[in-house]
């Protein structure tokens, strides 16, 4: 066979299952896929549907081509139909509408056909490696691992994370974090994303997951129940707010997350950056309350929850000096608050009560004469 030793296929079956770490039976799929799309490129064209069997204890193959059979007499296409009484040369029992195989032994390919099998082979047992490699991370999803840079490129960082490679888009990275190859760091795994294109390895360093990740790595109370996580709203790079509560009374959730001396928060902060700012908050399923603490550090006056409306909306008020911190650098404090709360949230200054007009002495006097000359004058 021209191009293409079918036998030397056979034997390679087992070889590249083991070194792949593929099944038996997918490696012997693809060259069965191979060895069809050779047949339809020396025979026929796209529109066939081929399939094709490979014995392996006597490395010969078989392509089966499949067509519909239709009425006798009427023009058809001989890539996907056949006529009534030919189809019952193939299988006497054929009828109309049916689905009937022909077989054809495999002989010899042409160059070029044979070029399209090994073109086949090498694509598919890429695209099979990948899935077995993307599997064996599908129980690793939301926990973190330390990886290599591989390449940077404008949009994504490639990371080594030794039995596979994953990608960290531009909207999972650290606004204004610098990446370069054969640098070590930690991602989380956030997902597998599976397209039409093949199925890629999505890293992140910028969700909120990640924050979530690297707490638990920190504070061992939040495996036992201890304490929780209730809400986080992050800006990656620049603030995060988290919302936390305890499961036992007397426990102080937040003293906890920050750690004896702020030990555990500034381990985050080592690994994030110290341009990123934590708020660790209190966590109340009173909504005033939790409003409040989400905007801190701003002093509160008063919140108008609109109970009326489906959607969640709150009116919370400020005096002018609290005004900018509660709205934040460029909004930044009410957006994350309001995010972590799940209330749309319009700060609106509290008016200052009228002052009564005060008089003085000379008023006061000339009012008095006034008064005493009107009552002369009676």
């Amino acid at each position: 066979m021209e191009g293409l030793d079918l036998k030397q296929m056979t034997a390679m079956v087992d070889i590249i299952a083991e070194e792949k770490g593929l099944p038996r039976e997918t490696v012997l799929e693809i060259i069965e896929q191979a060895i069809a799309a050779a047949w339809r490129k020396d025979n026929g064209d796209r529109e066939m549907n081929v399939r094709a069997s490979l014995n392996t204890t006597t490395g010969t193959a078989d392509a089966y081509l499949s067509r519909t059979v239709i009425e006798d007499g009427l023009a058809y296409n001989p890539s996907t139909e056949i006529p009534l009484e030919e189809a019952k040369k193939i299988n006497p029992e054929a009828k109309l509408d049916e689905v009937v195989e022909e077989k054809f032994p495999v002989k010899a390919f042409g160059r070029v056909a044979a070029g399209t099998a090994k073109q086949v082979v090498l694509q598919r047992l890429r695209e099979a490696e990948n899935s077995a490699i993307l599997s064996a991370f599908e129980d690793k999803v939301g926990t973190i691992m330390t990886g290599t840079i591989t390449r940077v490129e404008p949009k994504i960082v490639r990371i080594d994370l030794g039995r596979g490679t994953g990608i960290m888009p531009r909207s999972e990275q650290i606004d204004g974090e610098h990446y370069n190859v054969g640098d070590r760091i930690k991602v989380i795994i956030k997902k597998i994303d599976r397209g039409d294109r093949g199925s890629d390895l999505i890293l992140s360093r910028g969700s909120a997951e990640f924050i979530e990740a690297l707490f638990r790595q920190e504070v061992p109370e939040l495996d036992n129940k201890t304490v929780e996580i209730k809400g986080i709203a992050r800006e990656a790079g620049r603030r995060t707010k988290i919302a936390v509560t305890s499961t036992i009374p007397g426990i102080d959730p937040v003293g906890t997350f920050v750690g004896t001396r702020g030990i555990r928060v500034t381990a985050i902060m080592n690994e994030i950056g110290d341009r990123e700012k934590i708020d660790i908050i209190n966590w109340s399923d009173n909504a005033s309350e939790y409003i409040r603490e989400a905007l801190g550090p701003a002093e509160i006056a008063k919140i108008d929850i609109d109970s009326k409306s489906k959607q969640k909306h709150a009116k919370v008020y400020v005096t002018e000096d609290q005004q900018s911190i509660a709205i934040g650098k460029q909004g930044q404090n009410v957006r994350l608050a309001s995010k972590l709360t799940g209330y749309e949230i319009d700060i609106e200054l509290l008016e200052a009560p009228k002052k009564k007009k005060k008089q003085n002495v000379e008023d006061s006097l000339l009012s008095a004469l006034e008064e005493t000359e009107e009552t002369s004058e009676e």
